[in-house]
C-alpha cells in the first residue's frame, strides 16, 4: 500500500463497515425525492443498473410502503415511482441520524476542516459521476440552510 490510491481505496472500503444494511433503500429514495417520481427505466438510467436489479429494490420499496407505483400523471405508458409519507417519515428519520453520526465522528473537527472535507468529497463524487456520465442532483446550499439541513 505505498500509493496514496491504495490508501484511499482501503479506507473507503472500510468506511462501508460503518453503513447500514439498507442502504439501497435511503439512496433510492433520496434519488426519487429529488427528481420527483421516476420511472424504472429512468432509475436504471440514474444508476446504471439493469432493470432486474432495481425490481428487485423498488419492490422491498413498495413492500416496506416506503414508496408507491402510480400511473404517469403526464400521461405517459411507463408507471411511476414516488414516495410514501412513510417513505417520507424514513427518508427524514434516515438523514437525520446520519447527521447525528457525522456530527459525533466530526467533533473534534474545526469547522474549516469540516468544510474542506466535504468540498473533497463532493469533487470526488463529481468527477466520479462525470466520468460515468451520470451526474447526481445536488440540493441548492441556500434551500438547505434555510431548512436547518445543512451539509
Amino acid at each position: 500500500m505505498d500509493k496514496p490510491t491504495h490508501l484511499i481505496e482501503y479506507e473507503t472500503m472500510l468506511l462501508g463497515q460503518h453503513r447500514h444494511l439498507d442502504r439501497s433503500a435511503y439512496i433510492l429514495l433520496s434519488r426519487i425525492r429529488m427528481e420527483g417520481m421516476m420511472s424504472i427505466g429512468q432509475l436504471s438510467e440514474a444508476f446504471g443498473l439493469d432493470v432486474s436489479t432495481l425490481n428487485r429494490h423498488t419492490s422491498a420499496l413498495l413492500r416496506q410502503g416506503l414508496a408507491e407505483r402510480i400511473p404517469d400523471p403526464q400521461g405517459g405508458i411507463a408507471r411511476k415511482f414516488r414516495l410514501t409519507e412513510e417513505g417520507e417519515r424514513y427518508l427524514d428519520a434516515e438523514r437525520a441520524r446520519n447527521i447525528n453520526g457525522l456530527e459525533k465522528v466530526l467533533a473534534g473537527w474545526s469547522a474549516e476542516e469540516v468544510a474542506a472535507f466535504a468540498a473533497y468529497l463532493k469533487r470526488f463524487n463529481t468527477d466520479i459521476e462525470r466520468l460515468g456520465g451520470r451526474p447526481w442532483p445536488r440540493p441548492d446550499r441556500r434551500a438547505q440552510q434555510g431548512s436547518g439541513a445543512g451539509v
